[in-house]
């Protein structure tokens, strides 16, 4: 007849430390691999923390087992500590940055945040190329009556971009509801989702599930459904998943 192990709690503990660090090492590495061999993105922030999480939790256990009593009390809570401030900055990343926010957006409000956050965003070219299309671009990416070597200056490529986002906001509005511009449309808000109409059409904003969440008062749904928009050719671009990134952290200020 086998004989039991009689110090199972110890080799319980021992194998579940184990584990737990290599989870922590899956959780940090995987996203990586399945980006390198898919071109499919992810979002690292959850990812590091549970992998922190994971690490911590089999440290905690492999330090357990090494015979230091007087301090296994100091360690035990030390753990619960840590621990617990890193689930609260998981579950507390999408309002890190929140503010109250209120009111209907004003035209001047939302531009005031918009334009420059658009400006970091699509990065300018003062005299005219071809994007990749072959659409002759300019300043902030606009076509409008762009030719071969056109040149503006740094001001007159900031008066443009005010125009054409003044222009964007406007035509989006079109599909917003009345409540929606009344009641869950903060100037953040407004520049989040002008912000992604005009890198993707008012229409495909417009018409997309983001704007229609948002009108049926699903205000984290809609911030989420903008991060949808982050492919091009069917494949996610880096450079687009971290824009819509923070243009959802944009959406989400002031969001309950």
């Amino acid at each position: 007849m086998p004989r039991l192990v009689t110090d199972w709690r110890r080799v319980v503990l021992l194998s579940l430390s184990f584990w737990m660090q290599l989870a922590g090492l899956a959780v940090l590495i995987a996203p990586e691999l399945r980006y390198s061999l898919t071109g499919q993105d992810y979002d690292p922030y959850l990812a590091w923390w549970l992998g922190v999480l994971f690490l911590l939790a089999g440290i905690v256990g492999r330090v357990w087992q090494q015979g230091l009593s007087p301090w296994k009390e100091w360690l035990r809570v030390a753990a619960i500590i840590a621990i617990i401030i890193a689930l609260a900055v998981i579950f507390a990343a999408p309002s890190r940055a929140a503010t109250s926010d209120s009111g209907i957006a004003t035209e001047a409000q939302t531009l005031e945040i918009a334009v420059p956050f658009i400006a970091r965003e699509e990065g300018k070219r003062n005299r005219a190329y071809r994007d990749a299309v072959g659409i002759w671009t300019i300043c902030y990416g606009s076509i409008r009556g762009v030719v071969a070597d056109m040149v503006k200056t740094d001001r007159e490529c900031l008066a443009l971009l005010w125009v054409e986002v003044a222009e964007h906001r406007a035509g989006l509005h079109r599909f917003f509801s009345p409540v929606t511009i009344a009641a869950r449309l903060p100037a953040t808000r407004d520049a989040a989702y002008t912000s992604t109409a005009f890198n993707c059409g008012i229409g495909a904003i417009g018409k997309s599930t983001a704007t229609r969440r948002l009108n049926a008062g699903d205000i984290a749904g809609g911030c989420q459904a903008l991060t949808w928009f982050d492919k091009a050719g069917g494949r996610v671009l880096r450079g687009l998943f971290e824009r819509r990134k923070r243009e959802k952290a944009l959406c989400l200020l002031g969001a309950h």
